[in-house]
C-alpha cells in the first residue's frame, strides 16, 4: 500500500481522516511489535507509516482553528 498524498488527504472528511489515523497508528503498533521480535519485511514502512501519521495530525489542526471560527 503506497502512502497517500496531500492531496489525497486533504480531500477526505474529518470521519474519514480520523479513521485512516487510527488504521495508521494500529499498522504503526504491529510494525513496532515487528522489528522487536526481528520480523519485519519492510523496514523503510515505518517511515511511510510515521509520514502519513503527521501528515494527517497536520491537515486535522490546521482544519480545527477554521472551524472554530465558523
Amino acid at each position: 500500500m503506497a502512502a497517500p498524498k496531500h492531496a489525497d488527504l486533504k480531500v477526505q472528511t474529518d470521519d474519514q481522516l480520523a479513521g485512516a489515523l487510527q488504521e495508521l497508528k494500529r499498522e504503526q503498533f504491529n510494525l513496532r511489535f515487528q522489528a522487536a521480535t526481528g520480523q519485519l519485511e519492510k523496514p523503510g514502512r515505518v517511515r511511510e507509516v510515521r509520514r502519513t501519521i503527521a501528515r494527517i495530525k497536520t491537515l486535522q489542526s490546521a482544519r480545527k482553528p477554521a472551524q472554530q471560527e465558523a
